[in-house]
């Protein structure tokens, strides 16, 4: 369709040789298309014009620059008033993995693996991912180089720590210029006190979940004087009235019950919010317990804000079941790591074009019968057009 084609128009500069653009089209269209596999062999074969060795050295060789092609997806966004992104935003640090077998591939080795819940065998990559309520956007990716995966391991060059290279993909962020109004971690980076503080360095407002293992100092209301207790400890001293009822509005809204406490966090200087969240009335009653971090200022804060805003985290998971699902985000036939980016940014590019098209009612005009809430009914909507086509030429 022309929309399509119009898209891969703005990107044109970004590559120096025809024949690349062509492979840039191909590609994109291989990942919206309808088959369920997203692989170099697949794409290749559902394409008139594509092979597969073409398309090989479109990812592994071709002189294109992924961070280029990156930051001209973010600039066309930032061309229209309904795709531009906002002040005041909520950015999503994660990281998500999936099973890879063998040891060829760049970052693969035994680690654990979020999708199934457990270590395995597998890839890991870190993504920042923004949200302002309306639009929702994959920002940045890196690929998470696993130390047995590397010559010399943990001592290797090109060896870098999971927080490390979350403070890289944020610091790419605000040199754009774009800063988020709340940063939002998970216990994986919540748990780790040098993060935290380099948040701080940044002066980014942040949520982190924690371990339920975590020291802090606090006085309870009974007390004489402060004391130290793990954050489990402290849940169950708090009295049934600490904890207060809060709606949160998920995929499936759900209430939960919070209590939220100033106290001292070993080696933070001062005092910090600490919400602690229950899917019940009372400790005894919970079957699941969360637990947040925050250096948010005083005026700001309430139990409602902290988890109603750290909720918003489901957002990036539902891009990774969107991305994996629909755009082949784990199906990939190339092993080195600037490969593995370039197929990562492609899908970026793939998901951007369907979510701009939701933003501005392209495809709800022409193409569907019903409004575009998700993007799984706009990409049906777009391939409804290129059905529509392809049957009128033939």
């Amino acid at each position: 369709p022309p929309c399509f084609e119009n898209w891969c128009r703005r990107f044109d500069d970004v590559f120096s040789r025809a024949i690349q653009r062509q492979e840039f089209r191909i590609y994109l269209g291989g990942l919206l298309g309808e088959s369920e596999r997203k692989n170099l062999t697949q794409i290749a074969s559902n394409t008139v014009e594509g092979s597969y060795n073409s398309l090989r050295h479109f990812l592994n060789d071709a002189p294109w620059n992924d961070m280029v092609l990156n930051n001209r997806r973010l600039e066309v966004m930032q061309q229209c008033r309904q795709t531009k992104l906002q002040p005041g935003f909520t950015l999503i640090v994660d990281d998500s993995g999936h099973r890879k077998s063998g040891d060829a591939t760049d970052g693969v080795g035994r680690q654990y693996i979020g999708e199934i819940g457990k270590t395995d065998n597998g890839v890991v990559l870190l993504t920042t991912y923004y949200y302002d309520g309306v639009r929702k956007l994959p920002l940045d990716v890196a690929l998470y180089q696993h130390a047995s995966s590397l010559p010399q391991g943990k001592t290797d060059p090109q060896f870098v720590k999971k927080p490390d290279l979350a403070l890289q993909l944020i610091d790419s962020c605000l040199q754009r210029s774009h800063r988020p109004r709340v940063t939002l971690i998970d216990a994986g980076y919540g748990n780790n006190t040098p993060f935290i503080k380099q948040l701080e360095q940044r002066n980014l407002t942040y949520i982190a979940a924690i371990a339920k293992n975590r020291s802090v100092t606090y006085q309870l209301p009974t007390q004489q004087q402060p004391h130290k207790y793990s954050l489990e400890e402290l849940a169950t001293a708090l009295p049934a009235e600490a904890y207060s009822e809060v709606q949160l509005n998920l995929e499936r809204p759900r209430t939960v019950w919070v209590a939220l406490i100033q106290a001292h966090i070993p080696k933070l200087e001062g005092l910090r919010w600490l919400a602690i969240q229950l899917n019940a009335p009372t400790w005894e009653q919970a079957t699941e317990v969360d637990y947040f971090l925050t250096n948010t200022q005083d005026e700001q804060v309430s139990a409602t804000w902290i988890v109603q805003t750290y909720s918003q985290r489901n957002w990036v998971e539902v891009f990774y079941r969107e991305a994996k699902g629909w755009l082949g985000f784990s199906e990939y036939q190339v092993r080195d790591a600037k490969s593995l980016k370039r197929h990562w940014i492609l899908i970026f590019c793939a998901y951007t074009f369907i979510l701009w098209h939701q933003l501005t009612g392209g495809f709800r005009r022409q193409w569907a019968t019903k409004p575009l809430h998700t993007f799984a009914e706009a990409l049906e909507a777009f391939r409804t057009a290129v059905e529509f086509r392809f049957l009128r030429w033939l």
